[in-house]
């Protein structure tokens, strides 16, 4: 079966121009011009992904995002905006997004986008059944439940968005293995993109700040000089 996609746009040539590639692409796709209709869709049935414009009347893209991750819907969210400053990427991050995109974009890499996160949706689910019965990964006093998808430390819950758990799991599969962005771009979010090597650092930057006594000083996700990043060694 074709997945399933809902696009949140209220610009009505760019919605119609998405829409149209996407299905030629093969896609079936749910076509609103506004926040509150992208919701009340995900209500009538949930969609494989979604695509949903930053800025939309009534409600708009980031509050559309909390509201579906505080619904539990884990479904990959791709984010447009026409703003580019880091503070509105790290805002949709925040609530839940799996990525973004700044217009202008050429539908050549929305389409790339949009494939690569359908692709690691996926391969989560896959992952989640083979792990269905797996030992947890423990780096001193770090926990990590891969089938439950929970993180303790210091037997305290931390709560991580989807990406920042899959991030952390492929640390704690790998301690001590030295990655750059352009690696952890490709193996946690599916695709490798010049330009976005900021989207791992801000979530590494997110991960410290949960994680670490003092994230000026990480202890357990490292910075590499002019390498990238590693787990420390378990203890």
């Amino acid at each position: 079966m074709a997945h399933t996609i809902l696009l949140a746009e209220d610009q009505t040539d760019i919605r119609e121009l998405i829409a149209m590639n996407l299905r030629g692409a093969g896609y079936e796709v749910t076509a609103v011009g506004d926040g509150l209709a992208a919701l009340a869709s995900q209500d009538e049935r949930a969609s494989d992904l979604l695509i949903l414009d930053l800025m939309m009347p009534g409600m708009d893209g980031l509050e559309v995002c909390k509201a579906l991750r505080a619904r539990q819907r884990s479904a990959p969210i791709l984010m447009l905006t026409a703003k580019s400053t880091e503070l509105d990427r790290v805002l949709g991050l925040e609530l839940g997004a799996d990525d973004y995109l700044t217009k202008p974009f050429s539908l050549a890499e929305l389409l790339a986008r949009v494939k690569a996160l359908l692709r690691r949706a996926e391969l989560l689910r896959q992952a989640a059944g083979a792990n269905a019965h797996s030992a947890p990964l423990r780096n001193g006093e770090l926990e990590i439940h891969p089938a439950k998808r929970l993180v303790h430390l210091r037997g305290r819950v931390i709560d991580c968005t989807a990406l920042e758990f899959e991030l952390l799991l492929h640390f704690a599969q790998h301690p001590g293995h030295v990655y750059s962005r352009a690696q952890l771009l490709d193996a946690v979010w599916g695709y490798s993109h010049d330009g976005y090597e900021h989207t791992v650092t801000t979530h590494i930057n997110r991960l410290r700040a949960k994680l670490e006594a003092d994230p000026m000083r990480p202890q357990l996700i490292l910075t590499v000089r002019g390498a990238g990043y590693k787990m420390r060694d378990a203890p």
